[in-house]
């Protein structure tokens, strides 16, 4: 039997607790907020605050020692005087994962000067740390990390240095500061703080360089200085020492040196991240030793040589990824050890030679990256019995093959583009899409060839579909329109043909299309007016999002990781006027490419209303008829290219109101009038509207020249002697128009018999004698 908790303490606990809004969103968990409901003034165990949950008494005198309400759904903030501070037997407090509205820290914090254990982590507070945490002595283990929004890091040290801060905290094993705004060197005190076990500083703006004896302290287990970009490391000799270390994260951290042959003594490394760290030289032999590993990320680096065989001892790797480097040689064949693998990358290096057969030992992979290399051959169809796969991505290799596409159900992304494949899409393909779990498929590249297969219309989690630059000869794949979350439909350069039919208006009609290439095939008919009206993902306001991919993401646990994998999907198309490769697609960027196609027709005014559309090209058709008005209805239109058809009228002057547009064309058409001025139409080149010779203004060398103001000799009669020096005058810009000689050959024959009047004329007004002048100098408006 324990005494009950003191009045005065229970009294603090339950004041403390209405402080706050019990808010369900305040938490990452179901069902968080029962801890803290329970306790109430009244009812069993109302009276025995030592019993509640997350309350820890002393045994001996009944005192409140510890306090745990991480994820308690608490909303709202910590005022100065909080009944918590009364509290002064604390020992632990642990307030991490709720939400404090980004109040700050109270200064109040230093009377709980029994404190051995802090934990305000996750919990939006902002502002300075205040310099009493630096008094705690007690402290063991302080977490002020990852406070911060998607903007910002909101705690900042304030008036505190680092130093300053743990000057005092001799006592300390774990400390965390992760996305803390520090901004400073790492003091050399931390080399001498023994005791550490865990230190954490990710993403605090720590530069300058990094002390080696940090690695060397006695304790260390767990190192995590990721994302301090201007922070330099060297590495110490690990020759004679025996290192406690498991965990290693460096990601972009800048080494800008070699792996050094001692690290094969740091044998108790669990997990090894050195992402982006300017690595240079080999990957040395003795990592074959660190057996503990089950995390290995050594990816975008400049690391060269051959993939060490002995990397085949690390029978307990999850992940390995050495993505992104100059790796050169064979997969070695030891790899097939590697049984535990989940995740294997070693995509964007110069890996030659056969996929080896061995991977099929691999029977967990669920992520297989081999793109951007220099494989050949066939590709081996026993991938396709790795049941587990969710992500293959072979582009970008020399791998040819037409069967290796039977069994995979269960796969989330399929990349296979940039490759040999050809021939047509084998028959066991128009089996495996029912019930398929596919996202995304790149075929593009290759040289298939055939019908695309129906039964993709039976892919409902399908987002992308890219197979262009193929020998697809299909019609237009209507069959897919209702598809619920098609994203991207990419047919570019392959052999499509006929008309795209309309069907029934519905609201069902590639819904959630936003992004679709058709150009370089062979369609005809009239541009889709129907589908244009039904595209409301096009229609959507993307205002105040923030920046965001078309990816695929999924969860693993790598032994105590728990990572997020995340597959950006690319395309290639073009944009401004360039072939552009984007490797990552913005999930609000909206296109439409038609052109190079033999489409007719006028262009349907109702395309005003894909407000949020950026890109839009119909260049290379048959299209007639004027420029629709209500183009300027798309005021996010970044490009707009209407080069190469029959268009005729003028430029519609409502396209000025295009503000963001960088690139427009509408050379080679049949236009007249003015080029509209002001905004972006004044930084467009000639090019832009060469090939129009109705067109008159700036960038032109022809300058308009306008009727309006013209004298009313112009408009007079049949009848009447005007209208005779008005023919004269037409014969003249004949000859204007169509060479100097035989317009004054043509001239002289029409104007002999009429000299008498003509001379009149010239006579009538001196205004008709300059107008004459200036034809001879600019162009006529007609």
């Amino acid at each position: 039997m324990h005494p009950l908790c003191h009045d005065d303490e229970r009294s603090a606990l339950l004041q403390f607790k209405q402080s706050f809004t019990i808010e369900e969103s305040a938490s990452y968990f179901p069902n968080a907020c029962d801890r803290i409901r329970s306790w109430t003034p009244e009812g069993e165990n109302s009276t025995d605050c030592c019993s509640w949950d997350g309350v820890n008494c002393d045994e001996a005198t009944g005192h409140v020692i510890g306090l745990d309400l991480s994820n308690s759904c608490l909303l709202g903030s910590i005022n100065p005087s909080s009944t918590l501070f009364r509290l002064v037997q604390l020992q632990k407090l642990n307030l991490a994962d709720n939400y404090f509205n980004y109040s700050q820290i109270p200064s109040q914090v230093g009377n709980l000067s029994r404190l051995t254990h802090l934990n305000l982590a996750h919990s939006m507070f902002s502002g300075q740390i205040p310099l009493e945490v630096s008094k705690l002595s007690q402290l063991s283990s302080l977490d002020l990390g990852w406070n911060h929004d998607s903007k910002k890091n909101l705690l900042q040290l304030g008036r505190l240095s680092l130093r300053s801060l743990v000057r005092n905290l001799t006592l300390l094993e774990d400390l965390d500061l992760s996305r803390v705004n520090i901004s400073s060197t790492v003091p050399n005190i931390f080399a001498n703080m023994s005791n550490l076990r865990s230190l954490y500083l990710l993403d605090c703006g720590m530069y300058g360089e990094f002390p080696k004896g940090i690695f060397m302290l006695p304790n260390l287990r767990n190192l995590d200085v990721n994302h301090n970009e201007d922070l330099n490391g060297s590495w110490p000799d690990f020759q004679y020492w025996h290192s406690p270390m498991e965990q290693m994260s460096l990601a972009r951290v800048n080494f800008s040196s070699e792996l050094p042959s001692s690290m094969g003594n740091l044998s108790s490394l669990i997990a090894l991240e050195m992402p982006s760290c300017s690595l240079l030289g080999s990957i040395p032999s003795s990592i074959g030793n660190l057996t503990n590993l089950i995390y290995l990320d050594l990816s975008n680096n400049i690391l060269v040589g051959s993939i060490p065989s002995s990397v085949g001892n690390l029978i307990q790797l999850g992940l390995l990824s050495l993505h992104n480097n100059h790796l050169t040689g064979l997969i070695p064949s030891r790899l097939a050890n590697l049984t535990q693998l989940i995740i294997l990358d070693m995509s964007y290096n110069h890996l030659t030679g056969p996929i080896p057969l061995g991977l099929r030992k691999l029977t967990l992979l669920n992520d297989l990256g081999l793109a951007g290399n220099e494989f050949q051959g066939k590709f081996p169809i026993f991938i396709f019995n790795l049941g587990n796969l969710n992500f293959l991505d072979i582009s970008d290799n020399y791998l040819s093959g037409i069967k290796w596409i039977c069994n995979m159900t269960f796969l989330h992304v399929l990349d296979v583009s940039n490759n040999n494949f050809n021939g047509s899409l084998p028959e066991c393909l128009h089996n495996m899409f029912y019930g398929s779990k596919l996202r995304m498929i790149s075929l593009r590249g290759n040289k298939f060839q055939g019908l695309l297969p129906r039964s993709l219309a039976n892919c409902t989690m399908l987002k992308a579909l890219d197979v262009s630059n193929n020998q697809f000869s299909d019609t237009f794949p209507s069959w897919l329109e209702n598809l619920p979350n098609l994203e991207i439909l990419i047919l570019r350069s392959n052999q499509f043909y006929g008309k795209i039919l309309e069907s029934p208006e519905t609201n069902n009609e590639f819904s959630n299309l936003r992004i679709l290439d058709l150009s370089y095939n062979i369609f005809t008919g009239n541009l889709p007016l129907n589908s244009f009206r039904n595209w409301n993902a096009l229609k959507l306001d993307k205002h105040d999002h923030p920046l965001t991919y078309i990816h695929e993401k999924q969860s693993f646990n790598v032994g105590t990781h728990h990572l997020y994998y995340y597959y950006d999907y690319s395309m290639k198309i073009t944009n401004k006027g360039v072939d552009t490769v984007y490797n990552k697609v913005q999930d609000f960027f909206r296109a439409i490419d038609m052109s190079s196609n033999r489409f007719v027709g006028e262009i349907p005014k109702s395309i005003g209303d894909l407000k949020d559309l950026n890109m839009l090209n119909l260049s290379n058709n048959i299209l007639t008829g004027h420029i629709p008005v209500s183009l300027g209805n798309l005021t996010q239109l970044e490009s707009l290219d209407l080069s190469q058809n029959r268009l005729s009228g003028e430029i519609p002057p409502q396209l000025i109101q295009l503000t963001f547009l960088e690139w427009f064309n509408v050379s080679h058409n049949y236009l007249t009038g003015p080029i509209p001025e002001g905004k972006q139409f004044n930084t467009f080149e000639t090019s832009s509207f060469e090939g129009n010779l109705g067109l008159c203004g700036n960038p032109l060398s022809k300058k308009c020249w306008g009727f309006d103001s013209s004298p009313a000799v112009f408009d007079r009669t049949l009848d009447s002697p005007g209208f005779l020096f008005q023919f004269g005058w037409k014969i003249l810009l004949v000859g204007y128009g169509f060479g100097f000689i035989v317009g004054v050959i043509i001239g002289n024959i029409a104007t002999t018999r009429k000299d008498d009047w003509l001379m009149k004329a010239f006579e009538m007004t001196q205004s008709t004698t300059s107008t004459i002048v200036e034809l001879e100098k600019g162009t006529y408006r007609n």
